[in-house]
């Protein structure tokens, strides 16, 4: 679960570095199209799994870390829509 967070967060990061720095290349644009649904889907069931995780089982640092993460990175995600 830590490392598809981090994944994930690590995609969206990715794809903010890529519009950033005005990279255009076919490859990567099929890769973004084809990625970003389901990473948006994963975002929002593994940040459920997260807080249901941390709720019922013994708290570990980089388990809230990577779940901080992930929120934060939803958020930003989510606000970028409106």
């Amino acid at each position: 679960m830590i490392v598809a967070n981090f994944a994930i967060v690590s995609y969206f990061i990715l794809i903010w570095l890529i519009n950033f720095y005005k990279i255009d290349f076919v490859l990567i644009g099929v890769f973004r199209e084809l990625l970003t649904i389901p990473f948006l889907i994963a975002q929002i069931v593994f940040l459920v799994i997260g807080i249901k995780f941390i709720i019922k089982n013994q708290i570990d640092t980089l388990t809230i870390i990577s779940v901080l993460s992930l929120a934060i990175c939803m958020i930003i995600t989510i606000g970028s829509f409106f």
